[in-house]
């Protein structure tokens, strides 16, 4: 048993799954070649049956059965196979898509011109020939091979306890790395590096990582990301955008990747792909996925590389058969091996062409002899009774040998004229030369040197052409903030739980006292309760009204038109049937100090360190433990030294220090932070430093003052307040308090979903104890329902005109 696996085992990898390194083929593709060749197929002649190649193969050469011969040639005719495809196919041989080719009977092939660079100079005994499998005919065990074969088309195999996978690589940028190793052996492989930059693969594709290729190229082993090639469209007809692919990783079966992604958006795994439509052609792949309207392309374009086989990962085993013995090479040994060989066919064919001109020049010396004594040659032939009597004679008389004396019978009499006596002269001449020029060449490695370097060149310049595969030198994984542009936007929440992103660059300023723009189109049981502002790139903490806290990215969130209602929270976090989103806290990073603190509508208040916040769940975790009927009411980020402010629906504030507040875990309750009277409900808390800055105070009747922080005099934690506003049917209660100053603007957001922007600086600081001015024009039955600060734009100004849209149901503004 042991005996026999072994014989198996080396002639798996001797004589089937391995390439030899000299000529990059396994034995089947060069008994495939070599047969075609005696089939007289070479590019140029016509067209034959795939089946007599096979069965001219099969019968003579490789006894192993014709579906693995006619795979063979399969791979050799495939352009997504082959980056430099060798057989000329007619027919159908199959496609990206994994159709299989058509059976042998139906399709035509003959050889590519670079498959004769191949087999050029095969009759100079450049090579040696080994028996076949019966011991009838000859083969060669390589071919002369003046392309380098193994490194641009590359090579795949698994053999016994070993595999093999050589990636392809463009032929100008070998062809310049082995010139520049000829003119210096000393070369690294770091300096081939920089001819050879990295694989160049038939389908294209993008390479992410160089670490991989440099490993693989060093070693002869590494990893090399490879990732399709994606644009993001718009649709013109109905503003959705697509994700358009145009090319794919090597080896990636198009229709496996479609059904890939229709498993993952009916798994739910990726969401936001609305329909894949497959619209390739002749002229190129184009496989079209359309994006839902508040779908994030750049997001569902990232889960689709970390999910689908649209990235890949090429495994490079750069192992072959160096003199019978397998061996994984570095890029420097293989171009090594391979200038090697072509120094070996150099030589071999040198000799051979020596030897024939040798010869040649032997006869031309008879003939010129027999030229200079004519009469008496023609007189010798005339006395001689027969031919061999009349080649003795000659051969006696003039001290020629048997071939010139042959030759000199065999000579046609037209030879005889004083022209074709001159041309025997000068081919005797150049002959002499030409001996001359190949006995230097075989005593001067230089020589040989510039002959495959000649040579090489020859070939870059007729089979050359541009790298296909992009070349992106990043490692690992592309962050998906690496795609997104950083830019601020107004995240909005409404009561029923949908959110979008919006750029703030879409609400324009109004004067004090204007109309206001359409935010949302809210359902009139629903209206935007929550609205803030954040960068692209930041963390949002969400807290809920249970005193839960879930992690989100900016960018996660979809984007939508102003007036579009948004997506709903529970399509995005897994929050509680009886959840909703109460506060947020915009964070860039979590290694900063901070703390943050909480409070909750029954007035007690709870600060936590920021770090604990740092590990979320998808399912949220734990906040603040909340007595039954009471709701968190809203958290702040600190730094510790900040001054907590709560307000009261009566109109009553307290100010006290944070210090008076110590942190706690994330699941104790909290303290008191204000008392509050029968029927009263805390219903904002402000945080800040700062005692120039102002407290805006927002009714819901949409009347609103500013008043000095310092007016608010400190108090301990769970004092009953001071006035800050004189709360009466008129103004209504106290709904929102922020603290402003004369650079910010203030957004004011309707339960009907109007949303106002407009200068902070436009409302006038007065004392704490006044019912404040009116903020905007409510229709009937409005109210305010939330309200934010955002930094003040520039760009806009306070004459910018408000138009109807054509239907007449929404005021719409124009910039």
């Amino acid at each position: 048993m042991r005996g026999s696996y072994l014989d198996y085992s080396m002639s798996v990898i001797v004589s089937r799954a391995l390439p030899d390194v000299r000529d990059g083929l396994k034995p089947v593709h060069r008994r495939v070649l070599y047969g075609m060749h005696e089939l007289g197929l070479q590019a140029g002649k016509p067209h034959k049956k795939s089946a007599r190649v096979v069965g001219e193969v099969l019968g003579k050469f490789h006894p192993h059965g014709d579906t693995a011969v006619y795979d063979s040639l399969v791979r050799l005719v495939q352009d997504f196979s082959l980056r430099y495809p060798l057989i000329d196919g007619q027919g159908n041989f199959g496609s990206i898509d994994g159709d299989s080719p058509a059976a042998m009977r139906y399709t035509e092939v003959r050889m590519k011109q670079i498959a004769g660079e191949m087999l050029k100079d095969l009759d100079k005994e450049t090579v040696d020939f080994a028996l076949n499998f019966d011991d009838s005919l000859e083969e060669p065990t390589v071919l002369p091979s003046s392309i380098p074969n193994l490194l641009v088309n590359g090579a795949s195999g698994i053999a016994v306890g070993m595999a093999t996978n050589i990636p392809p690589q463009n032929l100008r940028e070998v062809v310049d790395g082995m010139i520049a190793l000829i003119g210096n052996p000393e070369l690294e492989v770091s300096d081939l590096m920089k001819f050879v930059i990295a694989p160049d693969f038939p389908t294209a594709g993008i390479i992410y990582g160089y670490e991989g290729v440099r490993q693989a190229y060093l070693t002869g082993r590494g990893k090399v990301v490879i990732r399709a090639r994606a644009l993001i469209e718009v649709t013109q007809k109905n503003g959705r955008e697509s994700i358009v692919v145009t090319e794919l990783p090597y080896q990636v079966n198009k229709v496996r990747l479609i059904e890939k992604i229709v498993e993952l958006v009916h798994d739910k795994k990726i969401e936001g792909i609305a329909d894949i439509r497959d619209e390739s052609d002749r002229d190129g792949m184009r496989l079209v996925i359309e994006l839902k309207r508040d779908a994030v392309a750049k997001v569902v374009l990232n889960n689709l590389y970390k999910h689908t086989p649209m990235q890949d990962t090429f495994g490079v085993i750069m192992l072959a058969l160096v003199d019978g013995v397998p061996r994984i090479l570095n890029l420097k040994e293989m171009m090594q091996y391979y200038i090697k060989h072509r120094n070996e066919i150099v030589l071999r064919r040198t000799r051979f062409d020596l030897a024939a001109a040798e010869r040649r020049a032997h006869i031309l010396e008879g003939l010129k002899i027999c030229l200079d004594n004519l009469d008496e040659v023609i007189t010798t032939i005339r006395e001689s009774p027969d031919a061999n009597t009349a080649q003795d004679r000659l051969m006696e008389r003039f001290a020629l040998s048997e071939i010139q004396a042959k030759a000199i019978l065999e000579m046609r009499l037209q030879r005889l004229t004083g022209m074709e006596r001159q041309k025997i002269d000068a081919e005797y001449k150049e002959t002499l030369a030409t001996i001359d020029e190949l006995r230097l060449i075989l005593q001067s490695p230089e020589r040989q040197m510039e002959i495959i370097r000649t040579e090489l060149l020859k070939v870059k310049e007729v089979y050359g052409d541009e790298r296909r595969t992009e070349i992106v030198p990043q490692e690992g994984d592309f962050s998906i903030e690496d795609m997104i542009a950083q830019e601020d936007v107004v995240i909005t929440v409404t009561h029923d739980g949908f959110i979008k992103r919006f750029p703030v660059s879409g609400y324009r300023r109004q004067a004090r006292g204007g109309k206001g723009v359409t935010g949302a189109q809210a359902k009139h049981d629903d209206f935007i309760e929550h609205m803030f502002v954040a960068s692209t790139h930041n963390y949002i903490l969400f807290f809920t009204n249970t005193g839960r806290c879930y992690w989100l990215k900016v960018y996660e969130i979809p984007e939508a038109g102003r007036a579009a209602r948004g997506r709903a929270l529970a399509n995005i976090m897994e929050l509680h049937p009886d959840e909703k989103i109460k506060a947020y806290i915009n964070i860039r990073n979590f290694d900063e100090p901070g703390y943050i603190i909480m409070a909750t509508a029954d007035g007690i208040v709870k600060k936590t360190a920021l770090e604990e916040f740092s590990r979320p769940r998808r399912n949220g975790i734990a906040a603040i433990t909340i007595d039954e009927g009471d709701a968190l009411l809203d958290a702040r980020l600190t730094d510790g030294d900040h001054q907590v402010i709560l307000a009261k629906s009566s109109g009553l504030v307290v100010r006290f220090p944070e210090v008076q507040v110590r942190p706690m875990g994330r699941t104790a309750m909290g303290v008191k932070g204000i008392t509050l009277d029968r029927g009263e409900k805390c219903i904002a808390m402000v945080t800040t430093k700062r005692t120039d800055t102002a407290l805006l105070a927002v009714t819901d009747n949409g009347f609103g003052k500013r008043s000095r922080v310092e007016d608010y005099r400190l108090t301990k934690r769970g004092a009953r307040g001071v006035i800050t506003l004189k709360a009466h049917e008129k103004i209504g209660s106290l709904v929102g308090l922020l603290d402003v100053n004369d650079d910010d603007d203030l957004i004011l957001i309707t339960t009907h979903g109007i949303v106002n922007r407009q200068h902070v600086s436009d409302i006038r600081i007065t004392g704490r104890n006044t019912s404040g001015v009116k903020l905007i024009r409510l229709m009937a039955g409005d109210t305010i329902s939330a309200l934010a600060r955002v930094p003040k734009s520039d760009e806009e100004t306070d004459s910018d005109v408000l138009l109807e849209d054509p239907d007449g149901q929404m005021p719409l503004s124009f910039e």
